[in-house]
């Protein structure tokens, strides 16, 4: 029996492909529905289709293809299509015994895994809703989302996240089965199962229980939440409805990515609880009958580079840092080569330019030089790094530098841009080569709306306003906090500051909760200045600028350290490159805390000298950096500056480091 905002409903029982009649394109209750924006003719007329249905039709069309390949025992192991339905199927009638309500959630809380892609489609299978929680959260960060979300199972990888859920266990009323799919298991422990204990359990369930709750799903209602990064205030959550995920997914990767079914394959590496991965890795790929290669735990700690070197992916999708990182591992290796390497790369760098420069700007540009930087440098680059069957690089989750996107380019790797946001369940813009802009954030997805609001001319800069089947339909249990995220007219209210150009590129320049209104009165983006005094001092790690109702800006900076490969901690020994450049410098400071501590003067002149430099590109004297100061740690996950995808939390940064702040304005 349907039960949607308290009522029993009976009339509709002809899902998981239906449509319920709704009133209104957005609600915050569960059990809600929306209506969809479909179109008459386009993109946005594709017929609306759910979450399970994706998955038969996949199955259909490549029943013994294979969808999701494992490393075990130093071998991989795949399952098929029709293997990955039937395993769902199985885990979502074990959901139902163990206790999941229609409307309730499934917690997952886990690297990426076969285990974590089952669980988040038998979630969907059985009438709940999926709520993935970031490994890195706290005990009570957990809590958070398994309160809110209602949850009646938790899904956790090992101990450690078996112990986080255990200590909260007592005050989460509505859970009532944890189950851990890696490692020993304590089943001794009320309420905790294994991963072979639910296979078993749905194994010996019958069908009839989870077909009849299929029968009651409905593409315009939620199947899943994806919790805001929680940089002000408690993260919300985000409800996405079937038509939300799978229109995406089809927008995307047809009309952009241009996927190419069961021949591309990806590497799963970024956290599914972000909703960039999530479109890419599960409904991307499950929409096209692509396989999925799980990469290692500590991918982002060091091991992803060897599993790109296995798998050999033909699309790759990076948060900035991952881009950061392969930039300083590459510009390292250069400057360990002789002269005549050194000079043969930049050589061939600057053939990349040209042709890359040509090809964007219409003209075709293969030139022989090209080739053969191509053949002598290019090709071998590329395979060191496991991209040699790569056609696509995207940058996705926050603003890539453009000094890095022309670095890469030059190396004939384009970077290419998506913006996106929980709210519109991915991307919202997606570039396809050879359309490339070093300071743009991708092209305007067809089917979507998009308006710049407050700006006396339809291409802005004014705030980004967006309108389409990707919107999400409400915060789940938050009236007031939903209206406030639309206008009047439906349109979903971004928050960011951005421009249209003539060929649909969008440009963010900046974040209404984000700019700095000088005591002045103007009004600055601090994104853009910090990236200009990065590129000036590539030495720096991260650079937070201050200034908010203040006579002048000032700048906080941290130096590169090294993160701590077993648990993610910064350490306080400066990293290779950064070492080097302090000792170019004249100094013999290897830590942060010594250059900190003595206020080293070469350090302290070098980054003087550099923020000048950046300061010479400055548009107005009031954008121009006054002072800064040197933090005592690099930022890291574990110490709370950065959040999962490792976009900085500025208002973690601004009350850590209040007095240091303080301090730039006493007189």
């Amino acid at each position: 029996m349907l039960v949607a905002n308290g009522i029993e409903n009976q009339k509709y029982l002809n899902g998981p492909d239906q449509i319920i009649p709704a009133e209104d394109y957005i609600n915050w209750r569960p059990g809600g529905h929306v209506k969809l924006r479909i179109g008459a003719r386009g993109t946005d007329s594709e017929p609306p289709i759910s979450v399970p249905g994706l998955l038969n039709r996949t199955v259909a069309r490549y029943p013994d293809e294979p969808a999701l390949f494992s490393k075990r025992n130093g071998k991989w192991e795949s399952i098929t299509y029709r293997e990955y339905r039937n395993r769902v199927r199985i885990v979502a009638k074990a959901f139902i015994k163990l206790g999941l309500e229609r409307f309730n959630s499934v917690g997952i809380l886990g690297f990426n895994s076969e285990e974590w892609y089952v669980s988040d489609l038998a979630a969907i299978h059985a009438g709940g809703y999926v709520a993935g929680i970031y490994t890195t959260n706290s005990a009570e960060a957990c809590f958070h989302c398994l309160n809110t979300s209602r949850a009646n199972i938790c899904v956790v990888q090992d101990k450690k996240q078996l112990d986080k859920v255990l200590s909260i266990k007592s005050r989460l009323g509505d859970l009532r089965a944890i189950i851990q799919w890696e490692g020993n298991v304590d089943t001794s422990v009320p309420g905790v199962y294994s991963w072979q204990q639910v296979l078993e359990i749905g194994a010996k369930e019958p069908d009839t229980q989870l077909d009849y709750i299929l029968k009651t799903i409905s593409i315009n209602e939620c199947c899943t939440l994806v919790y805001t990064s929680g940089t002000v205030g408690q993260p919300k959550a985000v409800m996405l409805t079937h038509d939300s995920l799978t229109w995406n997914a089809y927008t995307s990767s047809l009309r952009v990515v241009n996927i190419q079914p069961t021949v591309d394959r990806i590497v799963s590496y970024l956290p599914l609880s972000h909703v960039a991965a999530q479109i890419m890795d599960i409904y991307i790929t499950l929409a096209n009958g692509v396989p999925v290669y799980f990469a290692q735990p500590d991918a982002l700690k060091g091991s992803l580079v060897q599993t790109l070197k296995e798998v050999r992916p033909t699309r790759f999708m990076g948060v900035p840092r991952v881009w950061e990182k392969m930039h300083e591992q590459i510009t390292a290796v250069g400057a360990s080569r002789g002269s005549l390497a050194r000079s043969i790369a930049a050589w061939a760098r600057d053939k990349g330019t040209k042709h890359h420069l040509a090809r964007i700007n219409g003209y075709e540009g293969t030139t022989c030089g090209y080739k053969l930087a191509k053949k002598m440098v290019f090709n071998k680059l590329k395979e060191s790094l496991g991209f040699d069957n790569c056609q696509l690089f995207v940058a996705a989750a926050a603003p890539l530098s453009p000094d890095v996107k022309k670095f890469f380019l030059s190396l004939d790797i384009p970077i290419l841009d998506a913006f996106g946001m929980s709210e519109v369940s991915g991307p919202h813009t997606l570039t396809a080569y050879p359309k490339f802009r070093e300071d743009g954030a991708g092209e305007l997805l067809e089917g979507t709306e998009t308006k710049l609001g407050g700006s006396e001319s339809v291409n802005g800069p004014g705030e980004l306003m967006i309108r389409g089947r990707h919107v999400f339909m409400g915060y789940l249990n938050d009236e007031e906090k939903t209206r406030a995220a639309f206008d009047s007219e439906g349109w979903l209210l971004t928050g960011d500051i951005g421009r249209v150009d003539s060929q649909n590129m969008l440009y963010i320049t900046g974040r209404i909760k984000d700019l700095l209104i000088t005591a002045g009165g103007e009004n600055i983006a601090p994104v853009l200045i910090e990236q200009t005094v990065q590129a000036e001092l590539p030495h720096v790690g991260y650079a937070v600028l201050v200034g908010d109702k203040r006579k002048f800006l000032a700048i906080l900076l941290t130096l590169k350290g090294k993160i701590d490969p077993s648990n993610g901690d910064a350490l306080d020994e400066l990293d290779t490159e950064a070492k080097k450049w302090v000792s170019g410098l004249g100094s013999k400071a290897e830590t942060i805390s010594e250059i900190v501590k003595s206020k080293d003067p070469l350090v302290h002149k070098a980054i003087e000298d550099g923020i000048n430099r950046a300061n010479k590109k400055a548009i107005s004297n009031a954008q121009k950096v006054q002072k800064f100061s040197i933090l005592p740690a690099d930022f890291s996950v574990n110490s709370g500056e950065l959040g999962p995808t490792l976009k900085i939390k500025r208002n973690v940064v601004y009350d850590k480091y209040k007095d240091v702040i303080e301090n730039f304005y006493r007189e």
